[in-house]
């Protein structure tokens, strides 16, 4: 009855909605949060669905990018599998994706060296439980070549030369038989870096910055190169990977610079603002797919890995050394000059890497000319 606050717009007491509301008036009120809520779950959901499908869009790309060329699992006699990933990594002088006008700009010289071309940097990348390791063989090694069979189907007995004769005669594939014949360690996957490629790349990435110690200047390769910090696009990049003439210890400083080169790299191309802008990540993924050969087994998961090994090493968490030196002034009456290992701390250090176990030997040292940030 009156007075009693029965049902009605006000409910009990009338401490409900205002007169006139109604019931509608309740159900507005107590919906909209509830619909907002609804509207925020299904904008994060359909944003994690999107950067999903995009991760996985990108893999298949990526995927269906690589050029695939060295299958090492048909090489012969190979070493038992080793604890942790490696990865050999080649720098090869092939010319067949430049002009003769980029050659001469470029300050590369003509393709004269076969089907392969020629290899002036050999690495091996480590990655393991025990920080990451990345290991150069200077291409004047003078090493045994295992019996191989080439293209044609002539069979060549076992030989001795010069590393990167190993590669000119028969490319990735000859290149990682020697490796591993000489070393004893399991080599996982092979990359190798073309010169057309890894110009457009470091481009793509806006350049790379490097610290000098000191000024360079090697007309043969086209650097010319002032002290201190600086960044480089491509054709500078280039021409300071492949600068030795003026520096005391030659190959052995180049490989140096290559190593603290390619780890800068990989640093920034990592960064920030290279990963979260699609505008710039999509041209570095296909310029530095275009950049490599790699082996048939080599997936993205295994590529990202790589390069994020590198950036380990640029960090300061990894080691960067040369195999032991016993002579690095060998005369060889085929090759010329060659450089001959320590064998006895170059088996240590082997053994090291291929059981996944703390490096104990040094190595010679990478050099300290160039700081990549």
């Amino acid at each position: 009855g009156p007075g009693q606050g029965g049902p009605g717009p006000g409910g009990p007491g009338r401490t409900g909605s205002p007169a006139g509301s109604g019931s509608s008036g309740r159900s507005w009120k107590f919906r909209r949060p509830r619909s907002w809520k609804r509207l925020i779950g299904w904008t994060a959901l359909t944003v994690v669905v999107l950067l999903i499908a995009t991760s996985i869009g990108t893999y298949f790309w990526a995927d269906n990018k690589l050029h695939r060329t060295v299958n090492l699992t048909a090489l012969p006699a190979q070493p038992p599998l080793g604890k942790g990933t490696n990865y050999l990594i080649a720098g090869s002088d092939n010319r067949g994706n430049l002009t003769a006008a980029q050659q001469k700009a470029l300050h590369t010289g003509s393709d004269d060296e076969g089907q392969y071309g020629n290899s002036d940097s050999m690495m091996i990348l480590h990655i393991g439980a025990n920080g990451d390791t990345l290991l150069s063989l200077p291409r004047d090694s003078y090493v045994t070549i295992p019996a191989f069979t080439g293209a044609s189907g002539t069979k060549y007995p076992a030989s001795t030369h010069k590393l990167n004769t190993a590669f000119s005669w028969g490319g990735g594939a000859l290149l990682a038989q020697t490796v591993e014949y000489n070393t004893g360690i399991h080599i996982d996957h092979y990359a190798e870096i073309g010169f057309g490629g890894f110009v457009n790349l470091v481009d793509a990435l806006g350049g790379v910055q490097m610290c000098l110690d000191k000024p360079i200047v090697d007309p043969a390769s086209g650097a010319n190169f002032k002290a201190g910090c600086q960044t480089f696009n491509g054709a500078q990049s280039l021409a300071f990977v492949r600068e030795r003439h003026q520096e005391a210890q030659q190959d052995l400083t180049r490989m140096a610079n290559q190593q603290k080169f390619l780890a800068a790299v990989a640093h920034q191309a990592a960064t920030p603002s290279t990963v979260l802008n699609p505008f710039k990540l999509y041209p570095v993924l296909s310029a530095g797919i275009d950049t490599l050969s790699v082996d048939t087994q080599m997936s993205p998961y295994d590529l990202a890995q790589m390069f994020l090994g590198m950036k380990d090493i640029t960090s300061g968490s990894g080691h960067s050394l040369t195999v032991p030196i016993a002579n690095a002034n060998y005369y060889t009456p085929t090759d010329g000059d060659a450089l001959l290992w320590n064998m006895s701390q170059a088996k240590t250090l082997f053994g090291e890497l291929q059981n996944d176990q703390p490096i104990t030997v040094t190595g010679t040292d990478a050099g300290s000319d160039v700081a990549g940030n």
